[in-house]
C-alpha cells in the first residue's frame, strides 16, 4: 500500500522515457529553471539518457505537464533532479504527486537514500518524506566549475 498523494483528476504519471517531450523539457529547464538556465539541448539529452525519466501528462491531450529524472545505481542510491512543473498546472498538486509516484517507483529497487537539492521547494518534498540531511557535515562535493 502506498501513501503517495494522488494526481489530480485528468492527469497521469508515466515512467516511460519514450513519452517524454524532450524539446518541451529542454525549453522548460533551459529558460525557466534557476538551476539549468542556458543548459544546451545536447547536454540535456545526455543527462536524460543516463537517467530514469518521469512525466505527468494531460489524460485527454497527452501533453506533458511536468518532468523529473533520477540518477541511480538501482540498488543503494538515487538522486532526484530536474523536477519541473509547467506554470499552467502549478498549485494543483501535480508536482507533489509526481514526486510521490517516483518515490514509489524506486521503492522496490531497495534504494536506501534518495537525495535532491532545492532552494525553494522544501515544502513540496517534505510532503512525501524528504527531510534535511541528518549530518550535512559528512557530505562533500567536487566542483569542476564554481558552485552557484
Amino acid at each position: 500500500m502506498s501513501d503517495a498523494p494522488d494526481l489530480p483528476e485528468g492527469y497521469e504519471f508515466s515512467a516511460d522515457t519514450d513519452r517524454v517531450d524532450v524539446e518541451r523539457v529542454h525549453g522548460w529547464l533551459s529558460t525557466d529553471a534557476y538551476w539549468a538556465t542556458g543548459r544546451p539541448l545536447e547536454q540535456q539529452q545526455r543527462a536524460m539518457a543516463g537517467s530514469l525519466n518521469f512525466g505527468v501528462y494531460d489524460s485527454v491531450t497527452g501533453e506533458q505537464v511536468s518532468y523529473a529524472r533520477v540518477v541511480t545505481d538501482h540498488a543503494l542510491f538515487a538522486w532526484l533532479a530536474d523536477v519541473y512543473v509547467d506554470p499552467s498546472v502549478r498549485g494543483k498538486g501535480v508536482g507533489t504527486a509526481m514526486v510521490g509516484a517516483i518515490r514509489e517507483h524506486l521503492r522496490p529497487t531497495g534504494v536506501r537514500r534518495v537525495l535532491l537539492a532545492t532552494s525553494d521547494a522544501h515544502g513540496v518534498y517534505e510532503k512525501v518524506g524528504f527531510a534535511p540531511l541528518e549530518h550535512p557535515d559528512m557530505w562533500m562535493a567536487l566542483y569542476y566549475t564554481s558552485p552557484e
